[in-house]
């Protein structure tokens, strides 16, 4: 059926052709109508379906514009989806003039979405936690509302915001329309349903089977720090020589070329930035083999068709989980199979078992590699090029070399021994820590906005699950507090090693000067020829930087960069004295 033919308003169907669509999903088809009489209605169907537009076109129908009040609420298990759902919400009602949604979360300024509040907002999205805040604080007028949806419902439940939504449903007006959308209709769901809804219609909607056969799909759990050298690592033990890495952001898409970049990788970038000169250069470098890595959005990569492609990396789990599909559909073409690998940190596991309930299909978890299994990898590559090389016709070059070294009284031993040291480096440096299967304290978010331990906004929207508080919208670095309450910082995605055997640079630049881990990385390596891999910690404040680097390296890396700039700013490097 046509969205035309639901009898929809005029703006929102041009808004809804807006965006490329014109026929409705199953699950939008049978909901739409019965939403928009105003009867209650419970929903299974699973992320992917089109649920947020069955929903919020309704719930965009069902606002009178005239009335500055708070006329329909939303509630999303986390801060990520509730995000999605209002930029969503967003776009279907772009001509609809005067029509105001907003998200609200925890980890985010309260001031400001009080002051948005106050503003007017006739659809507010959020968290339970967040909710319960504003209600408490009588920042959220309910009066006027007259519609609560709950989408993923079931998702949370299983997170433990059973007495949050029943608190919620309890401080609304009884007088509404009230739905819920879950991936399972479980005891739970049906008995939330029975307590709050009256007289729901129910609707199902099954997803038919996505099968990839060509296609083997691995996951890695890990930290967010982690995530570049991992990557390194899939390349090399896979001996990947063709790969498509996909982020969900373009500066995402910049730090991580900037990142493999230094680690010695070739790669290019593509994202919605980039002309259609520089887009048509780049498909033409990787198709050629110029360059053997491609990073890009979703968005960039649409209409990407290159045989040949070994593997696909998802960095980030994709926000739409039908991208998923398409990222991987991009490998094991043409009866070739090939390999998908995704990095999910602790807090995105739920993430990863809606992708599985999407496809239908297994994701098999794949175990991070220990240093032994490194040093044999990269032990057996070398001999085999020292192998490829011996059997090289111009050989005999390098033989007269050899004699004349002799002469000069240079082993043969010695000349090996030289160039190994060189070309092994990093075996010989310390032990970096294990991958970990549960979060680090340092990956995840700000403790909220009124700063106590036992805040509520932030311990719901957490959510109090995991410590969930990863923000794939701005996709900033997690940040923290100094314990004295100094600046804000930024914490780089790079590998760390032992504290003790690094030493701490002040780098005179910051947020402020645009600057991310990825722009430091590249200029320590690029101008003073260490690896990236070398690096330790990377701590971004507002108007200045801290660098952990191995002591034997730090006077390489100020002679290098002395006279030196990052990002047009030019770079004073200090040794620092203690931590911050």
């Amino acid at each position: 059926m046509l969205f035309k033919d639901l009898g929809l308003s005029p703006e929102v169907v041009e808004a809804i052709e807006s965006i490329g669509y014109s026929e409705a999903t199953p699950i939008q088809e049978k909901t739409i109508p019965i939403l928009m009489t105003g009867k209650d209605l419970t929903g299974q169907a699973q992320t992917g379906t089109g649920k947020t537009a069955a929903f919020g076109i309704p719930a965009i129908e069902h606002v009178d514009i005239s009335i500055n009040q708070t006329q329909s609420l939303i509630l999303c298990p986390t801060r990520e989806l509730a995000l999605q759902v209002c930029t969503e919400l967003k776009k279907l009602s772009k001509f609809k003039k005067g029509l105001r949604v907003l998200a609200v979360y925890g980890g985010e300024s309260i001031e400001r979405q009080i002051r948005d509040l106050k503003a007017g907002a006739h659809i507010v999205v959020g968290t339970p936690g967040r909710i319960i805040d504003h209600l408490d604080r009588r920042t959220l007028n309910a009066s006027h509302l007259s519609q609560i949806i709950l989408d993923e419902a079931d998702e949370m439940l299983n997170m433990g915001f059973r007495e949050d939504i029943e608190l919620i449903l309890t401080r609304l007006p009884e007088e509404r329309q009230t739905v819920l959308f879950s991936a399972t209709l479980a005891p739970p769901i049906l008995a939330l349903a029975k307590r709050f809804q009256n007289n729901p219609e129910i609707i199902k909607i099954e997803r038919k089977e996505l099968t990839i056969s060509t296609v083997e799909q691995f996951y890695y759990l890990v930290k967010n720090s982690q995530k570049t050298e991992i990557v390194t690592q899939i390349i090399d033990l896979n001996n990947l020589q063709l790969m498509l890495i996909f982020c969900n952001t373009k500066r995402k898409v910049e730090e991580v070329t900037d990142e493999l970049k230094a680690y010695g990788h070739n790669p290019i970038s593509l994202h919605g930035d980039k002309t259609q000169r520089d887009r048509t250069e780049v498909m033409s470098k990787f198709r050629k083999g110029l360059a053997n890595i491609l990073v890009a959005t979703d968005v960039a990569a649409r209409g990407i068709d290159v045989t040949g492609v070994d593997a696909v990396i998802n960095y980030d789990v994709p926000l739409d989980i039908e991208n998923y599909v398409h990222r991987i559909g991009r490998t094991g073409r043409a009866g070739q199979l090939g390999k998908s690998f995704t990095l999910v940190t602790s807090d995105e596991k739920y993430k990863l078992r809606d992708i599985e309930r999407y496809t239908k299909a297994t994701i098999e978890k794949a175990e991070t590699p220990t240093r032994q299994e490194l040093v044999a990898y990269k032990k057996d590559k070398l001999a085999t090029r020292i192998t490829t090389e011996l059997e090289k016709p111009n050989i005999k070059i390098w033989s007269d070399l050899l004699e004349e070294y002799k002469e000069k009284g240079i082993t043969a031993d010695q000349i090996a021994i030289a160039l190994l040291s060189k070309e092994m480096k990093d075996l010989a440096e310390p032990e970096r820590r294990v991958f970990e299967d549960r979060g680090d304290r340092r990956d995840r978010g700000d403790r909220g906005d009124r700063g106590g331990r036992f805040d509520r906004g932030d311990r719901r929207d957490g959510p109090r699950r995991d410590g969930r508080s990863s923000d794939r919208f701005g996709d900033r670095p997690a940040a923290s507090r100094d314990r004295d309450g100094g600046e804000r910082r930024e914490r780089t995605p790079r590998p760390r090693t032992s504290d003790a055997s690094m030493a701490r640079l002040f780098v005179n630049v910051g947020r402020i000067d645009r600057i991310s881990p990825g722009d430091i990385v590249g200029a320590f390596a690029g101008e003073a020829n260490i690896k990236g891999s070398q690096i330790g910690q990377i701590d971004i404040f507002d108007k200045y930087s801290f660098v952990e680097l191995p002591h034997d390296l730090v006077d390489q890396v100020m002679d290098g960069m002395r006279n030196n700039k990052i990002k047009g700013k030019s770079i004073n490097i200090e040794i620092s004295n203690g931590k911050q």
